[in-house]
């Protein structure tokens, strides 16, 4: 049954490279460029509370402990609303799903502006950032969809740019709220919402005119099901815990650290906590493009080994209470999770490309099979995106405990460096070693297309 509406797309073919030329490539940008400007928006209220807290000074009477608290309610609840976000692609259309997602990002931003007040009690701050949450939830439902858009070829690209625009929503806001600092001063924190509000509107303008609903998604209930029974589901949610988690967990978490390990002041904080969100969405796109050219399982190990060494420097840093090493080192830590939240995003859509190689090649129908490609890789990317972005919370968590027990960010750093060190060693030996298996056998075109 044909879909109504000028937004609906019946017919889609990206891996058709005539069709692609001549219709495709002009549709999926102009797709592309309104989900990354929703996504972003979305973003920027997902991590408000990490602006918010810089303002709540003495008069609030929250200990560091509760305002971590209050930045890791809304990573929980982000990482939660990613699943069904990525479900609603596929049941509403994803344009349509875009518009009324940004539109529910006006829910958390109004309340926000009601409750930001000293005397609000530290409940109903938490269930406000709870409702921020649904801002994280905007990533998995827009890569979903831009991944449908995209061939395999561009996908490292286009979903690095439309991750990387939309994580560049945290050092926006970040830089909203050092700019009412600095202006207004540190009370006045309603203002940063006055400036979101009116952007929430229109995003939800934008995509309502301007973005399509690929009809190929339409009623494909079983993709999630089918998902968690591959193994590689389960390690590059895990992977993806490493390199996104870091980021959203570092972004809520940047500024708190400088204001309990270092004593920096709001301004002083604020002054630098947008360096790490802003450097690291802009170097998403590049381990997208590097993964492309060079292979995504060798960027995400170089990644991983890069992040180990800096968490390194940062253990140095905290110890020898040098404020400028610290700084540094947790800059470079932010741009190399941004590149390997690329590889990592590439490497999601190869594996199931080359599984619908294997099948076509054993006799399937081609057209079906890519299709089943693009349909699971979107459940990969939703799930993954959503337990990715719990490695967040666990982040704000391990700083909230070791603040409390050691006043210091070390014994966190520590732990974050075991990980780390986990991660590379999970990417070697799944995606690195030569497989035992003939290059024909399908874990070995499966190791061989994460590559690609």
């Amino acid at each position: 049954m044909a879909h109504q509406g000028k937004h609906w797309i019946e017919h889609w073919e990206p891996e058709n490279e005539e069709f692609w030329e001549s219709t495709g490539k002009k549709i999926a940008r102009r797709n592309l460029w309104f989900s990354v400007f929703a996504e972003h928006i979305g973003f920027s209220i997902w991590t408000l509370w990490s602006v918010i807290v810089l303002f709540m000074g003495k008069d609030y009477g929250f200990s560091a402990a509760d305002k971590f608290l209050l930045v890791s309610t809304p990573t929980l609840i982000g990482g939660l609303m990613r699943l069904p976000y990525t479900f609603a692609v596929a049941k509403f259309g994803g344009r349509n799903w875009t518009v009324v997602s940004a539109v529910l990002l006006l829910i958390p931003a109004v309340l926000a502006a009601i409750v930001l007040h000293p005397g609000t009690s530290l409940g109903t701050f938490l269930l406000v950032a709870a409702l921020g949450g649904v801002g994280g939830g905007n990533f998995a439902s827009s890569m979903t969809n831009i991944n449908a858009f995209y061939p395999e070829k561009h996908k490292g690209w286009a979903l690095g740019l439309n991750a990387g625009g939309g994580n560049l929503g945290v050092a926006a806001i970040q830089l909203v709220g050092l700019l009412v600092i600095g202006t207004a001063g540190a009370t006045a924190p309603r203002l940063v919402l006055y400036i979101y509000i009116p952007l929430i509107v229109v995003a939800a303008v934008l995509a309502y005119f301007y973005m399509d609903n690929l009809a190929s998604m339409k009623g494909d209930t079983k993709a999630m099901r089918e998902v968690v029974k591959e193994p590689h589901t389960w390690v590059m949610s895990f992977l993806y815990i490493g390199t996104f988690g870091s980021f959203i967990g570092y972004s809520f978490a940047f500024g708190l650290v400088l204001q309990n390990q270092f004593g920096r002041t709001p301004l002083q904080a604020a002054a630098v906590t947008f360096l790490g969100p802003l450097l690291g969405s802009l170097s998403r796109p590049v381990g997208g493009w590097l993964s492309d050219r060079i292979g995504g399982g060798k960027i995400t190990f170089a990644t991983f080994t890069g992040m180990a060494a800096a968490t390194v420097v940062l253990i140095f840093a905290s110890t020898s209470k040098s404020l400028v090493l610290f700084t540094v080192a947790f800059v470079v830590l932010f741009v190399l999770a941004g590149i390997g939240n690329g590889s990592t995003y590439k490497m999601i859509p190869a594996i199931f490309r080359a599984k619908a190689k294997i099948a076509i090649a054993n006799g399937a129908e081609e057209a079906a099979e890519l299709l089943k490609a693009r349909r699971l890789s979107g459940a990969l990317i939703g799930l993954a995106g959503a337990i990715g972005a719990e490695g967040g919370l666990l982040i704000n968590l391990a700083f909230r405990q070791s603040f409390a027990d050691a006043k210091s960010g070390v014994p966190a750093f520590v732990g974050f460096l075991v990980f780390y060190g986990l991660c590379f060693a999970v990417t070697w030996a799944v995606y690195l070693r030569k497989p035992a298996e003939q290059p024909t056998s399908e874990r070995g075109l499966a190791l061989a297309g994460a590559e690609v």
